[in-house]
């Protein structure tokens, strides 16, 4: 993100303005756009201070006034799926995506496992390797025993 103007250089910006000069001699003189100059001064003539405005800050999002909604319908079928949200919301009038809802909950501090354990959902791409087959064998043969490396 780009970082303000520094008020001395606001200053003397808007006293060499002020003393007569053109905003494009401004900008030229000091090294600055002529449109920093032009919106530096419309500002100062409207409200009398060179401060830059303030940066950054609260952000709106269109699911906020939905907010007790959603958490309802999660709460109430917690196995619903952002397609299915954004379904509902198009219906009552808020057209969103399901990531964006997604991203909303996140934002809001919710997050969601698949299922209760919070194991993987999917099946492994590709086979295990033979460390895990051993491990797995070892595991099974002695259910009570302690299951031993494979050397090799």
């Amino acid at each position: 993100m780009t970082k303000s103007y520094s008020l001395d250089l606001r200053r003397r910006v808007a006293h060499f303005v002020e003393a007569g000069h053109s905003c494009h001699a401004a900008a030229r003189h000091f090294d600055v756009s002529v449109a920093f100059v032009v919106r530096l001064m419309a500002a100062y003539r409207a409200t009398g201070s060179l401060a830059p405005k303030p940066e950054g800050g609260w952000r709106y999002s269109k699911l906020d006034p939905h907010r007790d909604f959603l958490i309802r319908r999660v709460t109430e079928k917690d196995d619903i799926t952002m397609p299915q949200l954004a379904a509902e919301l198009a219906a009552l009038g808020t057209k969103v995506t399901p990531a964006s809802i997604s991203h909303w909950f996140i934002r809001q501090g919710y997050s969601f496992k698949k299922n209760a354990a919070g194991q993987r959902t999917r099946t492994r791409r590709r086979a295990p390797g033979p460390r895990a087959l051993a491990h797995q064998a070892s595991a099974a043969h002695a259910p009570g025993a302690a299951s031993a490396g494979v050397s090799g």
